[in-house]
């Protein structure tokens, strides 16, 4: 490219190339490249890697494995295990890729367990959580459109000096603001744990809170059908509301896992406001469908910042059984809902269900206090009888495909119809077969009795 020379974009000419390449050359020998290095990267077009590498990890010196071993006095199957739980893959023995700042690691790793603040096994899993957390932010950051410097000119040289120009502040500002976030949320995480123990709660016993999920209607289909950027916005939409409501409400976001979000809140008051308002935010937003509610309540496993156990199963099944816009909760949630003396809130039985690997329970549908009025009611049971129909045919389905695969022929006479059982050896009147999940209309239904509220036997 000549000096008067401009490209198609009318963006770099010779002259600014020249003057960029001079301005990312005297960066890197200032940190500790040599001239050969810099000209081999503007030949290779790499010149941008190199800068990326030496100004997010700079170094003086580059090391091999058995080095960091020599310099720290820690085996190298301790330091790859270490190495690992951060998310980075082995790399050969001959490869110069630690620096002074994987040292620096290493030596904290070494603290940590010298101190006895952990044990080898939980300072891994501690590097294993913050790895996977920290790959995530940094995908996160280099996102397209989130980071302005990452914006390519499609020349090597051009795009390595804009990084440089706006990383040397871009780069001590991120790290602030994520120790700034960290203690935050450390603050947050201690002071829950101290008045957990502060309750009398023996130390090893899971805490006791309520554990919601909240499930978008139709997004498989709606993602076959919408191109990268519309879903992009969509996905975007439903990750805002659902995290601004849920945090504004005093609870916690645990992860979304695409079109669903986990959420935790010490009361069962709180969530099921958190529960209510989500099903309200997305009924009234013009570019998502409804979401699905479900809310549990008891005790968890907390480990990792993540939670397991039957609570957290019957909260994550409930979900997939809940009528679009509806929020669904458990007994033990409804009891606990009770004795907090609230009486902001409904709750309405449901037909108990049989839901996959947990059992028949009873579900509870949960609204506002007066927020049925007569004839949307009416409405709803209409909608609700329809619902049966069809789930009474998703159980058909799914009895004949156990049929199909189990290889039984069963007379035609005995075959399950919608709103009967038949056949010996056949679920009775008060087993309905699990249906298939997924996007029915009438996943949460009720039945009630003309001229009644309650549901159906």
């Amino acid at each position: 490219m000549s000096d008067k020379d401009v490209s198609v974009t009318g963006t770099v000419t010779g002259q600014q190339r020249i003057q960029a390449l001079a301005r990312v050359r005297a960066l890197l020998l200032e940190l500790g490249c040599s001239n050969d290095e810099i000209d081999r990267a503007v030949a290779d077009d790499v010149l941008d890697l190199l800068v990326v590498d030496r100004m997010l990890v700079p170094a003086d010196r580059r090391l091999t494995q058995a080095a960091v071993t020599e310099v720290t006095g820690v085996p190298i199957e301790t330091t790859r295990r270490f190495w690992r739980a951060l998310g980075f893959p082995d790399i050969g023995d001959d490869e110069r890729a630690f620096t002074d700042l994987d040292i620096e690691a290493v030596h904290l790793f070494q603290a940590m367990v010298g101190m006895g603040m952990v044990d080898i096994d939980s300072a891994v899993q501690m590097a294993r959580v913050i790895g996977s957390s920290m790959a995530r932010i940094a995908e996160a950051e280099t996102g397209p459109g989130t980071t302005p410097i990452l914006m390519s000119s499609g020349d090597s040289v051009v795009d390595a000096d804009q990084f440089a120009g706006m990383a040397g502040e871009w780069i001590p500002a991120m790290a602030r603001l994520l120790e700034y976030v960290w203690r935050r949320h450390l603050q947050a995480a201690t002071r829950r744990s101290m008045l957990h123990r502060a309750r009398g709660t023996v130390e090893g016993i899971s805490p006791v809170i309520a554990v919601g999920f909240a499930d978008m209607v139709g997004f498989t289909v709606l993602s076959q059908h919408l191109g990268d950027e519309e879903l992009a916005a969509v996905v975007a939409r439903f990750e805002e509301l659902a995290h601004d409501t849920v945090v504004a409400l005093g609870g916690r976001v645990v992860k979304m896992i695409g079109d669903e979000v986990m959420f935790v809140v010490q009361m069962a008051t709180n969530a099921a406001q958190i529960g209510l308002s989500l099903a309200e935010a997305y009924a009234g937003d013009d570019l998502l469908s409804d979401v699905r509610v479900a809310l549990a309540f008891g005790p968890v496993l907390v480990q990792d910042g993540d939670f397991y156990g039957p609570v957290v199963n019957l909260a994550s099944r409930l979900v997939g059984v809940a009528h679009p816009g509806t929020v669904l909760v458990s007994d033990e949630f409804r009891t606990t809902l009770g004795e907090e003396g609230d009486n902001e809130f409904d709750t309405r039985a449901l037909r108990t269900r049989n839901l996959k690997n947990i059992g028949r329970v009873q579900l509870w549908k949960l609204t506002r206090s007066g927020s049925e009025p007569g004839a949307d009611r009416r409405r709803n049971v209409r909608w609700e009888r329809l619902g049966e129909v069809l789930r009474e045919l998703d159980e058909l389905r799914d009895r004949g495909e156990r049929l199909v695969v189990g290889g039984s022929i069963v007379p035609r006479s005995e075959m399950l119809t919608p709103g009967t059982v038949g056949g010996p050896g056949s679920p009775g009147p008060s087993t309905p077969v699990e249906p298939g999940g997924g996007d029915a209309v009438g996943s949460e239904v009720e039945l009630p009795r003309e001229g009644t509220d309650g549901p159906a036997p």
